[in-house]
């Protein structure tokens, strides 16, 4: 099967799983947030970000152990993925005992002394962080048999276990109304459950469907244990610095606000994220074909997947972005019935950081094909805490909550200036045709689509019928401009191609613009 057609059926794969996921995480916060109340919900967003500023050691590992496993896929080395395995099981272990360090001294300290949370809700405040801690080191165990389902690229088991966990995290919501308990507390054992039952399902799979799992034969390479830390170091810098800079801003901002912006932050975080994840799964399915292109040195086939997979995933995320942008208040109310205090604001600042990232992320990837990560990783990081102690700054000389995110935009724009440069020096990417590739035609779609779009919400608004019109207009003139403005001429044969396929028309594509 070729690439092409691999990537297409595993990000339809892909968008299945994310759908189902979309649609039960917003029925799920709808109902935690009644459950649990905006205060209860803002301390769980606070004490569940310690955690989660943590967690980067988890997804980071997983990134570098799939671009362990995808590059040795690619040399189609069975040994070295072998021994890749093994080797980052080991320092998944070291991994597992020095975040358990970290987060019950620095963590709970921090929980137990500077923590802004009422008094009479302190102690389950530090249950939820204990449990937080439990679903934490039960993800790490799940972290590289993950890596190596996506770095074979068996998209459906992973989409599997995905809905496996939605549908449990759906029986969470349903206890969390007929338990009788305290529901902060009881919300955090709960996920505690959901992932180890996760895990247990990943850990069992893999041992049985891939070789490399099978512990048959323990497996050691020096060389490439080195290779694999210096790696994830410099990995590790880059989400600490992405990860804990978000988290950090959720922590300053307790400092500055009551919770009720907390929770208006934790809303437009979640929105934004489910948005991006279409986007990102997208970017999944691409990570392994990159890896393996960069590998077995085939450099152009390796551009086209990075300038097609650029706009995709810029569309991918644009098409849900855009209507959720012009009816905001509309959807957030519809949700949530009555949205905290800024929630809309918040989520419409947040989506727009997004939107600069979304066609970054296969930039992302190719830089981390090449395995030299220091040079790359050091600059972006330092943006990053720059990002922070601007934050800390504007705060401290009185402007509202909304400015973190107006930082925050600013500093990705330059993030992905600086992604384009370090990616040419790293792969020899050619910046000018990924410009007027990817950039100018980017910019044409969004134009394009946003105006006639924005033009027409200001009629279709009222109810919930003409909110569907307007949101299918959107939709419509965001394809319509990827069609014409974001394919070139092989791609929309290709388009049109397959779409006659499945209506059944034999009809010939030659002539198409």
């Amino acid at each position: 099967m070729s690439d092409t057609r691999r990537i297409a059926r595993n990000t339809l794969m892909l968008y299945f799983r994310q759908i189902l996921i979309m649609a039960v995480s917003l029925y799920t916060v709808r109902v935690v947030l009644n459950v649990l109340g905006a205060e209860d919900y803002g301390i769980y967003g606070v004490v569940g970000g310690i955690v989660t500023f943590f967690s980067f050691l988890s997804a980071t590992m997983a990134s570098a152990t799939q671009r362990f496993f995808s590059f040795s896929l690619g040399k189609n080395d069975v040994e070295k993925l072998k021994q890749s395995f093994c080797v980052n099981l080991a320092i998944y272990a070291l991994i597992a005992v020095l975040a358990t360090v970290l987060l019950e001294t620095v963590g709970a300290w921090f929980v137990n002394n500077k923590l802004a949370v009422p008094k009479y809700r302190f102690y389950a405040a530090a249950r939820l962080f204990q449990f937080s801690i439990l679903s934490f080191l039960a993800s790490i165990v799940t972290s590289p048999f993950m890596a190596i389902v996506i770095a074979h690229e068996d998209m459906q088991l992973y989409a599997l276990i995905s809905i496996e966990e939605v549908l449990l995290k759906l029986g969470v919501v349903y206890l969390l109304q007929i338990i009788t308990a305290d529901k902060l507390v009881l919300y955090g054992a709960l996920l505690f459950a959901v992932q180890v039952l996760v895990s247990l399902s990943y850990l069992c799979i893999c041992t049985r469907k891939y070789e490399e799992c099978q512990f048959k034969k323990i497996y050691w390479n020096k060389t490439l244990f080195k290779e694999t830390v210096d790696y994830t170091t410099w990995s590790l810098f880059g989400a600490f610095t992405s990860v804990g800079r978000n988290q950090a801003v959720t922590i300053l901002l307790n400092q500055f606000f009551n919770p009720i912006v907390i929770a208006a932050r934790t809303i437009a975080v979640t929105v934004s994220n489910q948005v991006n994840v279409f986007s990102s799964n997208f970017n999944t399915s691409l990570y392994p074909p990159i890896v393996k292109e960069y590998a077995a040195g085939r450099k152009e086939e390796m551009f086209s997947l990075i300038f097609n997979g650029s706009k995709m995933t810029f569309f991918l995320m644009w098409v849900f972005a855009l209507p959720l942008w012009l009816h905001m208040d509309y959807v957030l109310t519809l949700w949530l019935k009555n949205p905290p205090e800024n929630a809309i604001l918040f989520t419409r600042l947040a989506l727009f950081e997004s939107l600069i990232n979304a066609s970054a992320l296969p930039l992302m990837t190719a830089a981390r094909a090449q395995g030299k990560m220091k040079g790359y990783e050091l600059p972006l990081g330092s943006v990053q805490l720059l990002i922070f102690i601007t934050d800390w700054i504007f705060l401290k000389a009185g402007f509202g909550a909304w400015i973190v995110f107006v930082v925050a935009a600013s500093g990705n724009a330059l993030m992905y200036v600086l992604r384009l440069l370090f990616v040419r020096k790293l792969v020899k990417l050619p910046t000018r045709r990924f410009a007027l590739n990817v950039l100018c035609p980017l910019a044409l779609i969004a134009l394009c689509s946003a105006l006639p779009s924005y033009a027409l919400s200001k009629i279709f608004s009222r109810n919930f019928i003409q909110v569907c019109i307007s949101v299918l207009i959107s939709v419509s003139c965001s394809s319509v401009a990827m069609y014409f403005i974001g394919m070139d001429i092989n791609t929309r044969k290709k388009v049109l191609s397959i779409m006659q396929r499945k209506i059944g028309l034999n009809k010939k594509v030659g002539g198409v613009a």
